[in-house]
């Protein structure tokens, strides 16, 4: 399996609301946290280390 990069989010607007929505009221740390809990259960539900490890070079 290779690191998909390609638009694959069904209803994309519609995730970004619901994120944004997540955030409603956090603080700035509070917001940090939250996005560090949520990479951290999407990696471990990915649990591929080379898709993670790709991943992390695409961030860069």
């Amino acid at each position: 399996m290779e690191l998909n990069l390609n638009p694959n989010i069904k209803d994309p607007d519609g995730f970004y609301d619901e994120l944004l929505g997540a955030h409603s009221g956090l603080s700035k740390d509070e917001s940090d946290a939250f996005n560090a809990r949520l990479i951290l259960i999407l990696a471990n539900h990915m649990g591929d280390r080379a898709i993670l490890r790709a991943a992390l070079n695409a961030a860069k």
